[in-house]
């Protein structure tokens, strides 16, 4: 494990952008890596909405909100945790401020009946496939789908129980976006295969949400003997 960690390349300076960073998931992967020492962009539509998002947060994180097409444009590397119903517009929309980053798209396409949450068909494949399609000039990584938002926020909780699949074709941005996760106290990045696989991984938290609702719980992943 502490090979792994020795060959991944050094992110503690890179400044974090988070599309969709007014919702739980985005504020909560805010957050932490505002107290990993990030500066971190939280983007909404409206920039008074993502500001105070930031603000809620609370004072000494270096945290700040701007409008989507701000926070695309300053951030060095974008994190993508907006619903999926406005995922594919939004990231057309941002696709010139987005060219030459790391994009990192965590949306789960899920549906949710009386039977609980399910995986929904996305034409592309995934909706890491998508942006993917959406953002030729970018290149996009999927990672921290199964990141429980509860527990991010959480401030009794210092380390997290986690290891987070990455998925992506360039082993450099898998590389970043893995030492990226690492900077989650007790969370450890791990390749979990090509872009085209992310499929799974986005489907997967269907079955994560059923294991929560049974167990009470905010179940995470561990991956053995890596």
């Amino acid at each position: 494990m502490s090979t792994q960690h020795a060959e991944l390349p050094d992110v503690s300076g890179l400044s974090i952008g988070i599309l969709g960073g007014t919702g739980d998931q985005g504020k909560g992967l805010a957050r932490r890596f505002a107290l990993a020492g990030h500066e971190v962009i939280i983007g909404s539509r409206k920039a008074e909405r993502a500001q105070q998002a930031a603000e809620s947060l609370g004072d000494g994180l270096t945290v700040r909100g701007a409008e989507n097409a701000a926070v695309a444009r300053q951030a060095d590397l974008v994190i993508v945790a907006v619903p999926y119903d406005g995922h594919k517009a939004l990231l057309e929309s941002l696709r010139e401020e987005l060219a030459g980053k790391i994009v990192v798209d965590c949306v789960n396409p899920l549906g949710f009946d009386k039977r609980g949450a399910y995986a929904l068909p996305v034409e592309e494949g995934s909706a890491a496939q998508q942006a993917a399609a959406a953002l030729p000039d970018s290149t996009v990584v999927a990672a921290f789908h199964h990141v429980s938002a509860v527990t991010l926020l959480d401030p009794a909780v210092d380390e997290v129980d986690l290891d987070v699949l990455v998925l992506g074709d360039d082993r450099e941005a898998t590389d970043t976006v893995q030492a990226l996760a690492g900077r989650i106290g007790g969370v450890r990045g791990v390749y979990g295969g090509r872009l085209r696989n992310a499929c799974q991984v986005e489907a997967l938290t269907a079955n994560l949400i059923s294991i929560n609702r049974r167990y009470k719980a905010h179940a995470g992943l561990r991956v053995t003997d890596v």
